[in-house]
């Protein structure tokens, strides 16, 4: 019966981690297993892997087959290139000391290089919330300037109709004397009127008659 090194999924939903087991191909993907031999979180930056090197490069060695993910995790963490390393020592290439050294510096040059990816990581979301900012204030800017227009549209067109309030009132003022003064002459015409028909002969009847 085959072995197969596997994903095991745990977690809630949409915050899934996974244990990294050898199981028989067989069993279920979340049923019984082997053995445990490493931890994998994708939901971090950068993804949180934990694997024991040695018990995954000893199943590699007795003929377990890795899924792509898991293939892919273990090329990741240096299993697959230690592996490499060992069948070097077995061939008598170099030493296991020798070994080692290359597969402790490559670990190193894997940290930096990691640390580096987090760091670009790190710079895309800070740029993108100095962008994310940059966009919130200039529409508040653009808020604010809509708001000033209005408010000053306002007080002109309050201005205007106060202005032109005020015009009315003076062309009223100006304009009543003019009437009144008018309209006096008139009522003295009026008056007067009685005084002058009151000179004049009441009618032709009054005129004192001749002696013939």
């Amino acid at each position: 019966m085959s072995v197969k090194l596997r994903l095991q999924r745990h977690g809630r939903k949409k915050a899934p981690y996974y244990h990294i087991v050898a199981a028989t191909s067989t069993a279920p993907r979340d049923g019984r297993f082997i053995e445990r031999i490493g931890f994998y979180n994708p939901t971090q930056v950068p993804a949180q892997i934990d694997i024991d090197v040695d018990k995954a490069v000893d199943w590699l060695n007795k003929g377990a087959q890795p899924t792509d993910t898991v293939r892919a995790i273990l090329r990741y963490k240096g299993v697959l290139y230690k592996k490499h390393l060992l069948r070097g020592v077995k061939k008598g290439s170099f030493d296991l000391e020798t070994a080692e050294a290359k597969f402790a510096e490559w670990q190193s040059a894997h940290v930096n290089s990691v640390m580096d990816h987090v760091k670009t990581v790190e710079d895309k979301k800070a740029k993108a919330r100095e962008e994310e900012a940059a966009r919130y204030e200039a529409k508040r800017q653009e808020r604010i300037a809509a708001e000033q227009a209005a408010l000053a549209a306002s007080q002109a067109e309050a201005a205007v109709e106060a202005a032109a309030e005020t015009a009315e009132e003076v062309a009223a003022e100006v304009e009543t004397p003019a009437v009144e003064e008018s309209a006096a002459p008139v009522a003295e015409a009026t008056e007067e009127a009685p005084a002058a028909e009151s000179d004049a002969p009441e009618s032709a009847d009054d005129t004192p008659k001749t002696e013939a």
